[in-house]
């Protein structure tokens, strides 16, 4: 495991397990409402611009499609960019000074393995950022012009969001339990809302969507049997009686 450490004495951030070495650690130079936030606040506006531009180039797009529209959308301008930026950037993240590293350093005081280039993080991480964030978009196409592979994609981004997401939960908790390392500071805020909560996100909104295209997949060889089952008589030369 990359999480090695130091004395606690010689520790200079708030990160844990205490004394976790974190190379070219320096401490963020801005307030957390000056990135968070914002950055929260931005998911608001980039789901309102899809939805609007959706409505106007896809009028007749049912409304449980266009959130899921901008459900994608929103994915994969997180997983690409935000993500990618991790993916990229892992060796360089405790002196990063930019806003998403910043943003990063402050969600690893729920997580330190972001900041020791842990290497499940750093593989998870970089396979969302390219492939189900590519995916993501290539999915906001194919809702809006009723694709007939648009639950396919679906269902296999879904799955790959939770099956990534449960893997996280439980390499950390089998560190905790099994290991004795955690990697969340113990103020309840970081790990009920940094590491759960945010999280959370990514079963509550593909759990559902993966049932949903699952469902319309197996409802439509439903119907492709059905078809085939009503003309084979006719295709034998009998005529089908009520």
């Amino acid at each position: 495991m990359n999480a090695t450490t130091v004395p606690v004495a010689a520790a200079i951030h708030p990160y844990y397990p205490l004394g976790v070495h974190i190379p070219g650690y320096v401490d963020n130079d801005a307030f957390i409402k000056d990135y968070v936030f914002p950055f929260l606040s931005s998911w608001l506006v980039i789901m309102g611009a899809a939805w609007q531009v959706s409505r106007w180039a896809t009028p007749k797009l049912k409304t449980s499609d266009r959130l899921t529209l901008c459900w994608f959308f929103l994915c994969g301008l997180i997983h690409c960019f935000f993500e990618g930026y991790f993916a990229l950037n892992h060796a360089r993240m405790g002196n990063a000074k930019d806003l998403f590293g910043q943003l990063w350093k402050e969600y690893a005081l729920s997580d330190s393995r972001y900041l020791t280039s842990d290497p499940f993080t750093l593989w998870m991480e970089t396979i969302t950022a390219f492939f189900w964030g590519p995916l993501s978009l290539v999915l906001v196409y194919m809702i809006s012009a009723d694709h007939p592979l648009r639950h396919p994609i679906q269902a296999m981004v879904s799955m790959g969001q939770i099956y990534g997401l449960l893997l996280y939960y439980a390499t950390a908790l089998f560190e905790h339990y099994y290991n004795g390392l955690t990697f969340c500071r113990p103020e309840g805020y970081y790990f009920w809302f940094y590491y759960v909560a945010v999280n959370a996100v990514w079963l509550a909104i593909p759990g559902p969507l993966l049932v949903h295209s699952v469902h319309t997949i197996g409802k439509a060889f439903q119907q492709l049997k059905d078809t085939a089952s009503a003309a084979k008589p006719q295709a034998n030369g009998h005529i089908k009686h009520d």
